[in-house]
């Protein structure tokens, strides 16, 4: 099996078997990628999910990008983004082709059952991703430092300020220490700069000149992919993030309800993959008949293609700046937060919104065992949890 080839089949099945948000992606990523196939370590693993957490946009369908690219290019990176999107993308379409009963799906056992697996999955990825980053009584400070500032101010903006104040320190403490490892140490990076930087000059020219053109022109389908190009350009956080201002783009416009907006939202809860494909459901809303499907298609690359653009555009300068000395300090403190988010992640919203009783901790920590001890495949987990659920519903 060819390179891109593999990229697209791993990414398809856990685009059909990643329940639970951005949060849980990272760690099914993790365990596929890093602990099963071994395609890359959890240092270089922490510095992509770093480089996504600065980034607005999907940090998990980012992060797809940039894991595609470095195991087979260009090429491998849209193989793997396809196949991870889409999936999630065409029950979305198919939702919105008639299923009325979409907005009921969110109260639903066997959705509970998905969202207990997911705090075994984040908790997994919390405890393998500290041993490797947050060793050493200094980054384990940092770890936990970062947690604590991301609970008591929550949002975006404090995910990127505990990122960059432990890259800082990282630098004081480890500058002179830290190995710097060889200029490209057998990584297969595509070092195409011209296509970067044409990568970021057409992301900010889609975003100068969409709107204008949307006025100007006066034509339906422009002013609906720029109003999804710019939700996809300008939300930090990703996921739920981007709610607000999708509804704000389409339900006073009269282009869908709020009624079919819930219940898409309701939908999305239930499928695996980026929350994002929601907008899918929402292009398939706002035409009736055939033409449906394209634009739900239209609107899924609205939303995705800023995200894509800016990773691929980074993606080849980060890779030269993190084999610097004073990067390669920086990011031992970075990577140490990262895994402060995903700690704070764990507790809101992993655990306040899928732990609700005794019965509940039980399932959260079987998932886990079955996860740590058990070496039980993630996708096993997520189906026998929402057994569960559905049963216990």
């Amino acid at each position: 099996m060819s390179p891109v080839a593999e990229v697209a089949s791993v990414f398809l099945k856990l685009g059909c078997t990643s329940f639970g948000g951005p949060v849980a992606h990272l760690g099914y990523f993790r365990a596929e990628l890093v602990e099963k196939r071994g395609w890359i370590d959890d240092e270089r693993f922490g510095d992509l999910v770093a480089l996504c957490q600065f980034l607005p946009g999907p940090a998990s369908s980012q992060l797809v990008f940039a894991l595609g690219m470095h195991r087979a290019g260009l090429a491998g990176a849209i193989a793997g983004s396809l196949a991870f999107t889409l999936p999630s993308a065409l029950l979305m379409i198919a939702f919105a082709y008639g299923v009325s009963a979409a907005g009921e799906l969110r109260g639903a056992g066997w959705i509970h059952g998905l969202k207990l697996a997911a705090v075994g999955v984040v908790a997994q990825a919390v405890l393998g991703m500290g041993k490797s980053l947050s060793s050493g009584r200094a980054r384990l400070t940092m770890t936990v430092l970062s947690a604590i500032a991301i609970l008591a101010i929550p949002g975006a903006l404090t995910q990127i300020a505990v990122i960059v104040a432990c890259g800082a320190l990282g630098f004081v403490l480890y500058r002179s220490a830290i190995p710097v490892p060889s200029r490209e140490d057998g990584e297969p990076v595509r070092r195409r700069h011209g296509a970067a930087v044409a990568a970021l000059a057409l992301f900010g020219a889609l975003l100068a000149a969409l709107p204008a053109v949307a006025r100007a022109t006066g034509i339906r389908e422009i002013a609906i992919f720029d109003s999804f190009y710019r939700a996809g350009s300008l939300v930090f956080g990703g996921g739920h993030v981007v709610l607000p201002l999708l509804r704000a783009e389409v339900v006073p416009r009269g282009w869908v309800t709020d009624d079919q907006f819930l219940a898409g939202y309701g939908a999305a809860q239930a499928i695996p993959g980026p929350l994002f494909t929601f907008s899918a459901f929402l292009g398939a809303s706002m035409t009736a008949g055939p033409a449906a499907f394209g634009m739900g298609l239209l609107c899924l690359f609205g939303i995705f293609l800023p995200a894509w653009l800016l990773i691929g555009g980074t993606l080849p300068f980060w890779h030269t700046i993190r084999t610097k000395r004073w990067a390669k300090a920086a990011l031992a403190g970075a990577n140490a937060s990262v895994v402060g988010v995903l700690l704070a992640a764990l507790y809101d919203p992993v655990i306040t919104e899928s732990v609700r009783g005794p019965l509940d901790v039980v399932g959260a920590l079987g998932a886990f065992c079955a996860l740590q001890l058990g070496k039980a495949p993630p996708w096993a987990v997520v189906l026998g949890m929402a057994g569960v659920g559905a049963l216990l519903g």
